[in-house]
């Protein structure tokens, strides 16, 4: 009888090349010395959607994904916002003993910017950027890209304006700037969007941008929304240039929002840094009920920036 045949090879995953800027913890001064400290103000909530998907597949998350920020920022905590626009903030401020040590005291700084209700935010332009390369096929990356974004389109308004762009190997435009409430039209268009091909995501936001300009609105919201795994994989990729043609934008009154989805291949790091030039937002979307967080229930709150460059600076009396 022939040799029986050996047993097959163990299938391996996929290699992981997901990318998370590297951070360091900021180390301990004495408030003696130094009672003066300044932050910058970070709305991004993407960590905490990213390392529950990690966690909820029982991977332990790499140590640059965790930023404790967004983790705090994912959750409102329900501090009083200020009483009208004039006041776009309020502060709210708390002491507790440190968990840890009964000795250490705790500071608690809130800040609640002013809430925008729907019917006060102005007109929007918005341009969808969409990453359709063949790395967008699967199931949590474009398919539920696309089933995030349809819960968005019922409350777009007559005075919005909405533009589709794609890309892949090349842009393409698929929607070009149209009004809102043509909610029938821009589901079609959602509806034709299929992943294929290789990343270029620089021609993406050139033509992106072209088309923002476009549709202008004077002292209307005019943003960006680019959505994508971040795989920039052909093309002339120089990082530098995409940061400045996204800063360019954005002095000219453009944002830019970054939407993160999928795994094994995500550019985080990228994705944020874009967001972070932008003037605008980035989260991540693991589950159709966090596209709806982001996309629907909190939409209001980012699409309208009530500030620019944040800063707090808290000076402690020694």
């Amino acid at each position: 009888m022939p040799a029986p045949l050996p047993p097959p090879p163990p299938a391996y995953a996929e290699a992981n090349t997901e990318n998370y800027a590297q951070f360091e913890d900021n180390r301990v001064v004495r408030t003696a010395e130094q009672p003066v400290s300044t932050f910058s103000i970070d709305v991004d909530t993407g960590s905490y959607s990213n390392v529950r998907r990690m966690l909820s597949r029982g991977q332990l998350p790499p140590k640059d994904a965790v930023r404790v920020e967004e983790m705090i920022n994912y959750f409102d905590y329900g501090y009083p916002g200020p009483a009208n626009r004039d006041q776009p903030f309020r502060v709210t401020t708390a002491l507790a003993p440190a968990p840890w040590d009964g000795k250490r005291v705790l500071m608690q700084v809130g800040i609640q910017g002013y809430d925008v209700e729907r019917a006060e935010i102005p007109p929007a332009n918005l341009v969808f950027l969409v990453d359709t390369s063949g790395s967008m096929a699967t199931p949590d990356k474009l398919p539920l890209l696309k089933e995030s974004f349809r819960q968005l389109v019922p409350r777009l308004r007559a005075q919005d304006r909405v533009t589709l762009v794609v890309y892949a190997g090349s842009a393409g435009l698929v929607l070009p700037p149209t009004p809102g409430d043509r909610h029938g039209e821009i589901l079609d268009a959602l509806g034709r969007l299929e992943a294929g091909g290789s990343t270029n995501g620089g021609e993406g936001i050139d033509l992106a941008y072209a088309m923002a300009k476009q549709a202008y609105i004077e002292n209307g919201v005019n943003r960006i929304v680019l959505a994508t795994d971040g795989d920039f994989n052909v093309g002339i990729f120089d990082q530098r240039a995409l940061e400045t043609k996204v800063e360019d934008g954005r002095k000219a009154g453009i944002a830019l929002t970054t939407l993160g989805f999928g795994e094994g291949n995500y550019n985080e790091a990228l994705a944020e840094k874009l967001a972070d030039v932008g003037d605008g937002n980035h989260a991540y979307i693991d589950t159709l009920m966090e596209g709806r967080k982001v996309l629907v229930e909190e939409m209001s709150s980012t699409l309208l920036t009530i500030a620019s460059d944040v800063k707090i600076q808290v000076e402690f009396n020694p």
